[in-house]
């Protein structure tokens, strides 16, 4: 069975746009997972524009589920993951410009990087994962890093329409199978939605799939529980 990863980043996002204390992306993970969710996600960004380093540090000793940290590729990141120790850490590509994450990670060319990297988080006892397109050449490359999972960067997906749509949606099917060829665990993630999920889901192979937007917007009408049971329904019966 498939499971559900609930980003709570937009909770933050939320709280960060008056700087005020409300809505606390603790309370939120809490109600996420006795909602059903099998992972907390969260991303803290080097510029700390939504999830703040007092949230990683109590969602450390509160979280029941597993914490998924997701963070750029720095020393700076590394050595808070060390101090932290979630059960994951899932690196990603990031531009202090950029809205949201753009694409995945050029682990080739930044293999030797990653490699020193991986390896310190390893030592540490941290389950990796590499968030990168799905492209041969990437996922060949994270096996040589010795990563341990993938996620499959599933934007260009969501993004796409008619026969692009499908044309994508067939790179992930080729990418999940080839991952697991080369003996990664594959995730999944990147503006997944209730509607667009579906057909990825069918495909199968998919350990988690790592959500957030989509459940925060549905959130604000319909309450984060139901949000997050609609989507673990779903994910759950895949």
């Amino acid at each position: 069975m498939a499971k559900l990863g609930v980003n709570i980043d937009h909770v933050a996002t939320i709280r960060q746009a008056r700087g005020g204390i409300e809505p606390d992306p603790v309370a939120a993970a809490a109600v996420a997972e006795l909602a059903g969710a099998d992972g907390i996600t969260v991303h803290l960004r080097e510029d700390r524009r939504h999830i703040q380093d007092r949230d990683v540090m109590i969602l450390r000793s509160t979280v029941k589920t597993h914490l998924n940290l997701e963070m750029a590729a720095t020393d700076e990141m590394v050595a808070i993951a060390m101090k932290v120790v979630p059960e994951y850490v899932t690196l990603v590509p990031e531009k202090r410009q950029e809205l949201t994450t753009e694409g995945g990670l050029d682990v080739a060319q930044h293999s030797q990087l990653l490699t020193r990297q991986i390896e310190l988080l390893h030592q540490a006892g941290i389950t990796v994962s590499l968030f990168v397109d799905p492209d041969l050449e990437q996922l060949k490359a994270s096996a040589r890093v010795k990563s341990d999972y993938i996620e499959i960067h599933t934007g260009s997906y969501c993004e796409a329409t008619g026969q692009a749509k499908a044309a994508e949606l067939a790179k992930i099917d080729a990418a999940i199978k080839a991952g697991r060829k080369l003996g990664l665990r594959v995730n999944a993630g990147h503006g997944l939605n209730y509607q667009n999920i579906r057909p990825v889901l069918a495909l199968g192979g998919v350990d988690e799939y790592n959500i957030g937007h989509s459940i925060i917007s549905r959130a604000v009408l319909v309450g984060l529980d139901r949000a997050v049971r609609e989507m673990a329904e779903l994910v759950h019966g895949s």
